[in-house]
């Protein structure tokens, strides 16, 4: 062979090494280049939009479905009402309306008898003659106001909220009749016992005229405003869906993260969305209560009417902070999780804090014994487990709140670090792979 002919056959050599380091190249491009699924991702982020537009919809669905369904919800949420201030005063003005338009002033000396006459000056104040009908509005405000302080005006209102007012749709539709109806875009409910326990506070009193009022059924305003009547029909329909639209938004979120390239950041993304939506609403309602108290109508105590909306929107407002509470843990786990620099920088400081935690312990004489092996083989089932064991405790909780899911966050944290500490192998001890096995004697 000619130096010709070996020349050539090296230039060939490079030639088909140049090109087959070409071809490499290509290959690792393509390969570190991602796949495009334009129509893919673009399905996955409607559909968690539409997830997170739906999800504080679900939230007043289930606020709709709970109140309507559980009676003794219901009665746990107006309960407080009885005992407010402000309600009680504005019942106690209602009451003594209702009886000063049934009560004959003039014939009022007239029907006292000389022996009950005493009495009932010292009841007016002394006053028989001169400012009647002050002296007798202000008595019977006073017994008004006692009977809805007392006892007997919570049992009574309790009572006629658990037997008449057995759901909300009665408040919210007008059907069914009962104590709580909605007329002329207000709910209002009927106080003729506490009418009727003042009347016969008002007769044990010496006001022996009040036995001829008769029996007097007169409307407290739990609610009052023009949209009452629009929004019942939209409230009807949210009471319609019930818990099915919750689980409608959480699938559509899991969808659309199923279907989305990198489904890490596409369920941080909704988890977030869903936080910011549910916030909105919560916004929402404070924003209302404002509009709300300033287009009361005249008479209409703005104590009484904050009172009762606050408590109507108590469970709401207290699903709102749940629901925010759970998108931020899940989106901060899904985070953490992750293969960013900085979820990766929280995850040694997790580590190694653990790991001289058990260092330490170990200089102290504190062994795990067949634990930390056992530990470290099933690390994985077990942190799958106790996240398991988390949400089952999520789920079964009759009405978690925002402050129920952090603590459950923190709980699941911290049988997390247990996990790690027994699984840790202090710095003293080489791990089991690098042990050498003991000499046996010759």
């Amino acid at each position: 062979m000619t130096d010709e002919d070996a020349h050539g056959d090296a230039a060939a050599k490079r030639s088909d090494v140049q090109e087959l380091r070409a071809r490499l190249a290509a290959l690792e491009r393509e390969r570190a280049r991602p796949p495009r699924h334009y129509v893919r991702s673009g399905l996955g982020a409607v559909l968690i939009v539409l997830g997170c537009l739906l999800a504080p919809l679900s939230v007043v669905a289930a606020w709709a479905a709970d109140q309507v369904a559980d009676t003794d919800r219901y009665v746990a949420t107006v309960a407080p009402l009885a005992s407010n201030p402000d309600v009680q005063n504005a019942v106690a003005n209602r009451a003594t309306d209702a009886l000063m338009s049934h009560l004959d002033l003039p014939a009022l000396l007239a029907d006292v008898s000389p022996a009950d006459r005493p009495r009932l000056q010292q009841a007016l104040g002394g006053r028989l003659g001169d400012a009647l009908e002050s002296a007798v509005r202000s008595f019977v405000h006073d017994q008004a106001l006692r009977i809805a302080g007392s006892d007997a005006f919570r049992t009574v209102w309790i009572d006629a909220n658990r037997r008449i007012h057995s759901s909300l749709d009665k408040a919210l539709t007008g059907s069914g009749g009962g104590a709580v109806q909605l007329t002329n875009d207000s709910v209002t409910l009927d106080i003729g016992p506490l009418v009727d326990r003042v009347k016969q506070r008002l007769i044990d009193s010496g006001l022996s005229a009040a036995q001829h009022i008769p029996s007097v059924h007169t409307d407290f305003t739990l609610l009052r405003s023009d949209q009452v009547g629009k929004v019942k029909t939209y409230v009807r329909l949210l009471e319609l869906a019930g818990n099915w639209l919750p689980v409608l938004a959480v699938l559509l979120v899991a969808a659309g993260v199923l279907l989305s390239v990198r489904r890490r950041r596409a369920l941080v993304a909704g988890c977030l969305g869903v936080a910011v939506a549910t916030g909105i609403l919560g916004i929402g309602l404070r924003v209302f209560r404002v509009f709300y108290l300033d287009r009361l109508p005249a008479g209409v105590s703005p104590g009484a009417a904050a009172a009762v909306y606050d408590a109507l929107v108590h469970f709401l407002q207290t699903t709102v902070r749940m629901v925010i509470a759970l998108a931020v843990v899940v989106a901060l786990a899904a985070w953490l999780s992750g293969p960013g620099r900085h979820a990766g920088l929280v995850r040694r400081l997790w580590t190694s804090g653990i790991l001289a935690v058990r260092s330490t312990a170990d200089h102290a004489g504190l062994r795990t014994g067949p634990v930390g092996p056992f530990v470290r083989r099933y690390r994985t089932w077990i942190t799958w487990l106790l996240v398991a064991v988390a949400l089952l405790v999520y789920l079964l909780w009759p009405y978690p709140t925002g402050w129920v899911v952090v603590g459950i966050a923190l709980c699941l944290l911290f049988a997390l670090a247990v996990a790690e500490f027994l699984a840790a192998v202090p710095p003293s001890q080489p791990p089991p792979a690098a042990q050498t096995p003991a000499r046996t004697p010759a």
